[in-house]
């Protein structure tokens, strides 16, 4: 018999369920202590370049913010800035068609870099099966906590490498977007990319826990995203600088 709900089963490992509410409610008390005023769009757009320069450097480039927010920082960044440009209108796409919506980000993300017929669509028969599994675990209810959800479909997209290239890339741009459209961070304003850079170390290691060891590798990435997301936090343009 299939399992009706994966994701809350994974939500259910231990630690994993109060990690991730620790979490939801520092970046609940962020949203409101920080932003009762009306958010101005340009925040979030501070929010959206520090991601994308953080998931730039996650996958190799050596860029700054200061850098990119000049039009310089290399082809990963300007990969990643295209990627960010659009992310937030893809939310409605993401909840109805989610195999559309990461065939955009990935397209937007390898434009120019790829040839044109590999632009959005699976490397091969196997990869095209996982996207469609993870598609189908996103369409269906769950009652797992939305960082959760987020979590999963980030190590998913990472370890199936389903695109020819920008992979990584792919996965933190579907997280965030995952995190605005279940609710819990709706004008993007925390930077769960920046989360991942300050762990990169614990990031890349828990990213092969959850791909080769089992059960408890799925249970340690999850408590490791609890603390990334709320490094996130952490790193948004809502927090004064120290």
């Amino acid at each position: 018999m299939p399992d009706i709900d994966p994701l809350a089963r994974l939500a259910s490992l231990e630690g994993v369920g109060s990690a991730m509410a620790a979490t939801r409610d520092g970046i609940d008390a962020l949203l409101r202590d920080r932003g009762l005023r009306r958010t101005p769009p340009e925040t979030t757009g501070e929010s959206l370049l520090r991601g994308a320069v953080a998931s730039a450097v996650l996958e190799g480039a050596q860029a700054t913010v200061d850098e990119v927010r000049s039009g310089g920082g290399g082809p990963v960044a300007l990969a990643a800035v295209r990627v960010s440009a659009e992310l937030l209108g893809l939310a409605p796409v993401l909840a109805t068609a989610p195999l559309q919506a990461l065939a955009r980000i990935h397209t937007l993300a390898a434009k120019g870099e790829v040839p044109e017929a590999d632009l959005g669509r699976p490397r091969a028969a196997e990869a095209a099966a996982r996207l469609q599994d993870l598609a189908a675990t996103l369409s269906a209810t769950t009652s797992a906590p939305a960082l959760v959800v987020a979590a999963v479909a980030h190590a998913e997209i990472v370890t199936a490498a389903p695109f020819v290239s920008h992979n990584g890339i792919v996965a933190r741009a579907a997280e965030r977007l995952l995190i605005v459209s279940r609710g819990v961070d709706a004008t993007s304003l925390t930077v769960p990319e920046a989360g991942h850079l300050a762990l990169r170390r614990e990031y890349e290691s828990n990213l092969r826990a959850y791909r080769d060891g089992g059960r408890a590798g799925v249970q340690a990435w999850l408590l490791y995203a609890a603390e990334a997301y709320a490094k996130g936090a952490e790193a948004s343009p809502l927090v004064e600088p120290r």
